[in-house]
C-alpha cells in the first residue's frame, strides 16, 4: 500500500507517523508513506497556497493551482485508486469504509486548512471525500493520520497477531468484549472463571455475548 499526503503542514507529520506501528510498517516494506507539501507547488515568489473567497467572506481559501499541479505530478508517475479529500461535510468515516480501502492500494489524502479548498478541486480532481466526525479541526492533518492509521493496520503483515484486527470492534458492527490479563485475581476483583477454564468454546460463546451486550449498552445504533 502507498499513501501520499498533500498539505501545506508537512511538519505535522513527522511524529505520529513515525512510531508504533506505522513505523514497523514502512521498515517491514509493508507500506510506502510519503508526504508533500504543497508549497512546493505554488507560483509565486511568497510560495502562498491560499487567497481570499470570491464573494467575500472570512476566512481563506486554498488554491486549485498548487493542488492540481501537486496531484498531477503524482498520478504522471502511478495509479490511484482513490484521491480523498478529509472534509467536515465528506461521508462520515467508519470500519466499513476502512475495510473496504484497505483492499486497495493507492491512495492520496489531500488536508484542507483554512476554509476549505477551492470548489473546482472538489468537483474535477476528487474521487471521494470523508470526515472522521461531526466536528471542525484546524485542518486536516489530523484526519489523514487518523485515516492512514486505520487503513496500515488492516494490511496483511503489519500486525503481530493477524487475527487481531478482526476482533477490533465496529468489525461485524459489534463492539469488542472486555479484556483481561494478570494477575486473575487483584485486590479480590476476579477474571471471569471462563476465560481461565481453557475451554475454547465456551471462551468464544462468552465473548460473543459480552460484545452483544456492550454494543446493546453503548451503541444500539449499531445494531440496527
Amino acid at each position: 500500500m502507498r499513501i501520499d499526503i498533500i498539505t501545506c503542514l508537512p511538519d505535522l507529520f513527522e511524529g505520529p507517523l513515525t512510531q508504533s506501528i506505522v513505523k514497523r510498517s514502512i521498515s517491514k516494506g509493508l507500506v510506502e508513506l510519503k508526504i508533500h507539501n504543497l508549497r512546493d507547488y505554488s507560483s509565486n515568489k511568497h510560495l502562498n497556497v491560499d487567497d481570499y473567497a470570491f464573494g467575500g467572506g472570512a476566512g481563506m481559501v486554498l488554491m486549485i493551482e498548487p493542488i492540481d499541479k501537486c496531484i498531477s505530478k503524482l498520478k504522471a508517475e502511478r495509479e490511484y485508486d482513490e484521491i480523498i479529500y478529509l472534509t467536515p461535510d465528506g461521508e462520515t468515516y467508519n470500519q466499513g469504509i476502512a475495510n473496504q480501502l484497505s483492499l486497495k492500494k493507492n491512495f492520496i489524502l489531500l488536508c484542507g486548512h483554512y476554509k476549505g479548498v477551492d470548489q473546482r478541486v472538489r468537483d474535477h480532481l476528487i474521487t471521494k471525500e470523508v470526515s472522521i466526525g461531526d466536528y471542525v479541526l484546524s485542518g486536516g492533518e489530523l484526519a489523514a493520520m487518523v485515516l492512514t492509521d486505520s487503513l496500515i493496520r488492516l494490511v496483511p503483515g503489519v500486525l503481530n497477531d493477524e487475527t487481531s484486527a478482526l476482533s477490533d470492534s465496529f468489525q461485524d458492527n459489534l463492539l469488542a468484549p472486555p479484556v483481561y490479563t494478570r494477575p486473575s485475581d487483584y485486590k479480590g476483583w476476579k477474571v471471569p472463571e471462563v476465560l481461565t477454564s481453557g475451554h475454547e468454546a465456551n471462551i468464544d460463546s462468552w465473548r460473543q455475548e459480552q460484545a452483544l451486550k456492550q454494543t446493546k449498552e453503548r451503541r444500539p445504533d449499531l445494531l440496527q
